[in-house]
């Protein structure tokens, strides 16, 4: 579906539900400019502890790396 601005100023609402059943709805402010009104994947809640009990070790990222370590950050190992 392609409307003008002036359309989609007054049916927002009824574009936004079309996008959203999969219509695909184009927007047209002149000849050479166009916008696409898609819809975005919700995205779950962040959950704290997600891995609580799943790692065994967490590294000290403040405690100075190994020489290995270091070559291979480098690139040399």
């Amino acid at each position: 579906m392609k409307v003008s601005v002036k359309v989609a100023e007054t049916k927002l609402s009824e574009l936004i539900d079309a996008a959203i059943s999969g219509e695909d709805v184009v927007i047209d402010k002149d000849d050479l400019t166009s916008v696409k009104i898609v819809p975005v994947q919700k995205l779950k809640p962040f959950t704290f502890g997600l891995l609580k009990g799943k790692v065994d070790t967490v590294p000290d990222f403040l405690e100075p790396m190994s020489e290995e370590d270091l070559a291979a950050w480098e690139g040399a190992a």
